[in-house]
């Protein structure tokens, strides 16, 4: 089964390079400094699971140069999943498999939209790592975990295969019976704790210890849960207390990717998450008044990184 895992930052990197480690044919799509990393000496890995190293990694920017592949896992950044449809075409045949792993749940139907949707899976990743210099990645907590099945929850060979192969690369991988309510489950974890991050500007540890905040973090995750209820979506009765705990139990000092891009001056995924719950909530007539103050609180940050790079 030949990869191509677009978008080789801290997530897509790690799964591509515990692949190319189990000895999957492996090439990374990847730009600018990280390619170029790549290219000179490899891919780097250090994780609480065991350190590695992929040398050679076969990595390029331009996808045309790839050739089809039987699977793409997408790891890029949710604002920029329409540009990487568009990029990946040349890598698609018939048999060709498309796995997102975006924050939030409207990924699958952004690339339908560009593919058609027959190549389309709908999956998440529950992984806490990032980039720690041009190509090194940190792995630093929560057991790597991929989730993924068909859009209509149908068990089909191409999801097993997969399946499959990620377990064998060490990755817990697994097909859940509602792989929408599975996206929409880690979407409403993702938003609250981003967000609530994003705006108090410390690690989870730190905002789930203060009674305000904590507070906050809880209604959030309300917000999101009855969003989530307004489309249809199924979760557990226990949600809300249990992503609670979970947050609890993260290793001290960690913090969530929007966060850190919204403190660096970076362009983030505030619209697909925050922005994406307000509109959502507007749409099912479900009020998000604490989503709505995060969003707004964040946005002129959003706007003036995106504006610096040029991007509209």
């Amino acid at each position: 089964m030949r990869f191509a895992v677009f978008g080789a930052g801290a997530v897509g990197g790690f799964i591509g390079g515990r692949l190319a480690a189990s000895g999957k044919n492996v090439v990374f799509i990847a730009r600018g400094s990280h390619l170029e990393a790549f290219l000179w000496d490899g891919l780097r890995v250090e994780s609480p699971k065991g350190n590695f190293h992929i040398n050679p990694a076969e990595a390029t920017e331009d996808p045309a140069q790839v050739g089809l592949v039987e699977a793409v896992i997408l790891g890029v950044k949710a604002w920029q999943v329409p540009e990487a449809a568009a990029m990946m075409k040349p890598m698609i045949g018939p048999d060709t498999v498309v796995l997102p792993l975006q924050n939030g749940v409207e990924a699958p139907s952004q690339l339908a939209g560009v593919l058609g949707s027959e190549p389309v899976l709908a999956g998440l990743c529950r992984i806490i790592c990032r980039g720690a210099a041009p190509g090194l990645i940190r792995h630093t907590a929560a057991e790597p975990y991929i989730a993924l099945g068909e859009r209509d929850n149908r068990v089909t060979p191409r999801v097993e295969a997969l399946r499959e192969a990620l377990a064998a690369a060490g990755i817990t991988t697994e097909i859940p019976a509602d792989i929408r309510g599975a996206m929409w489950e880690k979407f409403i974890f993702i938003a609250a704790s981003s967000g609530v991050g994003a705006v108090t500007r410390v690690p989870f540890d730190v905002f789930i210890e203060h009674a305000e905040t904590h507070r906050m973090y809880r209604q959030a995750l309300e917000e999101g849960a009855a969003v989530a209820g307004a489309f249809g979506i199924e979760l557990p009765e226990d949600i809300v207390p249990r992503l609670v705990s979970f947050l609890q139990q993260v290793r001290t000092g960690n913090s969530a990717s929007m966060q850190r891009d919204i403190m660096a001056g970076r362009p983030s995924e505030l619209e697909q998450q925050a922005g994406a719950l307000v509109r959502l909530g507007k749409e099912a007539g479900v009020p998000t008044p604490i989503y709505h103050w995060i969003y707004h609180s964040l946005l002129p940050m959003k706007r003036q990184a995106r504006a610096r790079i040029g991007v509209g």
